[in-house]
């Protein structure tokens, strides 16, 4: 069974860094990564990973100021947010994909249909 939990969410200045993380577990293989959703908007991709190599998505917002990293004997996935804007303000969710929704060829977009299975969430504030 798959199961993500997030934490690492705060309230920060603009121009702060937040580093957030996602515990990952039951998924071994695909595209696991972050999404974000602020009140009144759609939830959107900020940062997908393919797990068995490949391009990672990035939101056009995010990058450049968004990386991550994986550290897999935690089982944690990591989002390193630099220059926050408060336009990043939003609850952000970790997503791993669902198996009968692989895009072709295997690339990991920025839709959450593709998604199958989720976190509960972490907030994220950022104040100008």
């Amino acid at each position: 069974q798959v199961h993500l939990m997030e934490s690492g969410g705060d309230s920060v200045q603009a121009g702060g860094s937040l580093n957030l993380s996602c515990v990952v577990s039951g998924f071994r293989s695909g595209c696991v990564g972050w999404f974000r959703q602020a009140p009144g908007n759609e939830r959107e991709g900020v940062l997908i990973i393919p797990l068995g190599g490949g391009r990672t998505y990035y939101g056009d917002s995010v990058l450049g100021r968004f990386t991550w990293s994986r550290d897999p004997a935690k089982n944690t996935l990591y989002l390193q947010m630099n220059s926050l804007k408060p336009e990043d303000t939003a609850m952000y969710y970790c997503a791993a994909e669902d198996p009968g929704r692989k895009a072709p060829g295997g690339v990991c977009l920025g839709e959450s249909r593709q998604y199958a299975f989720w976190g509960q969430g972490t907030q994220v504030t950022v104040s100008s």
